[in-house]
């Protein structure tokens, strides 16, 4: 097999991390693993591990010939057969099909949102894949349903622990006082929810605070949550760090782990949360039900229901036995469905088996 990543980008972020994670655990497995970014570059270039053939096109526009071309002159020179394209990347993979016809074409759509984007121009798009890999099971029945592509796989996402993890951030406020949201500051993911529930909270927890980890695109969302934080006076309590390479270290300063989106496939941070045993509270969307039990492993609320979020999050903070119990098992379901050698076996045998 020699197989290559495809991904706008190498800004932190879920499909990102994933397309570096790929990249790195097919370079121990099969002949050939490169990695593309199209459009820019990022921190997780760090990331990218020995083994792992790497090239930046620097894509300017929509239909960009010299990438393009440099695209293909990279697949013919590595006689690449497969191109496993993350998101929207998919895009510049089918049109290198009609390049190169007999490279193969692997669509992996990380994000929930993308059911309600169906359109003949995602269809068209499936009909060239070879297959399609989701991360959650509504975007499994989704594919099957609307998509014109017969090979179409469940694989959960996961994460390489990195051993030479910087430690360049160091988080505000008390140790094992500390709650983390790794999430980029975008509308989906709902941290104006999470304001409302420190709000609600605040005065039952004062010497608790609340981290917010992801890049700011400086747009009206942002505007609106640092507004949101200023009405409430909360600006003390919650903290937002931007874009953050040293998640491991970041996590490992934390005591409890949230999510809070209103769509989602399957958050890598949560499987980070729980690979390090921090206890979680997360909504009830995308494929996080199926990974914490409610109660055993974690809290599940409703989305927009901040009574509810509230009050789970409060029996976190003001339990420790119960932190270290939901802590536990959540690492222990990671560690047994969400590892990288399953996922990665997994992924191989279907390969081979499309491939055919």
């Amino acid at each position: 097999m020699r197989i290559i990543q495809i991904i706008d980008s190498l800004d932190i972020g879920g499909a990102e991390k994933m397309a570096v994670n790929y990249a790195n655990s097919l370079a121990k497995n099969i002949e050939f693993s490169g990695l593309i970014a199209t459009r820019k570059e990022g921190e997780l270039i760090t990331k990218i591990q020995d083994g792992v053939s790497y090239l930046f096109l620097n894509k300017k526009k929509t239909f960009d010939l010299k990438s393009v071309l440099q695209l293909k002159k990279y697949c013919k020179k590595n006689k690449v057969d497969t191109i496993q394209a993350h998101s929207s990347s998919v895009y510049m993979a089918c049109l290198m099909k009609l390049w190169i016809p007999k490279i193969n074409i692997i669509w992996h759509i990380h994000n929930g949102n993308t059911i309600q984007k169906s359109n003949w121009q995602l269809q068209l798009l499936s009909f060239i894949c070879k297959g399609i890999v989701v991360v959650n099971f509504e975007l499994e029945e989704w594919s099957k349903k609307k998509l014109l592509c017969n090979n179409v796989i469940y694989l959960q996402n996961y994460i390489v622990e990195n051993e030479n993890e910087f430690k360049n951030t160091v988080l505000e406020g008390q140790n094992g006082k500390r709650v983390l949201y790794l999430a980029n500051l975008r509308d989906p993911k709902n941290h104006l929810m999470l304001i409302e529930v420190v709000n609600n909270i605040n005065k039952q927890f004062p010497s608790w605070t609340f981290h917010l980890v992801g890049k700011d695109l400086l747009d009206l969302y942002s505007d609106s949550i640092k507004t949101k934080l200023e009405e409430y006076n909360l600006q003390k309590i919650v903290f937002l760090y931007g874009s953050k390479i040293d998640v491991e270290n970041i996590i490992k300063q934390s005591d409890v782990g949230v999510i809070t989106s209103n769509s989602e496939g399957l958050p890598v941070s949560l499987i980070e949360y729980g690979y390090y045993k921090k206890p979680v509270v997360v909504t009830n969307v995308g494929q996080m039900p199926f990974l914490v039990e409610h109660n055993t492993s974690g809290y599940i609320s409703e989305t927009q229901d901040v009574s509810a979020f509230s009050e789970y999050l409060s029996k976190l903070l003001k339990d420790d036995e119960l932190k270290v119990k939901f802590g536990e098992e959540l690492h222990k379901s990671i560690l047994e469905n969400y590892s990288e050698k399953v996922v990665i076996n997994k992924y191989i045998s279907w390969v081979s088996k499309i491939m055919k």
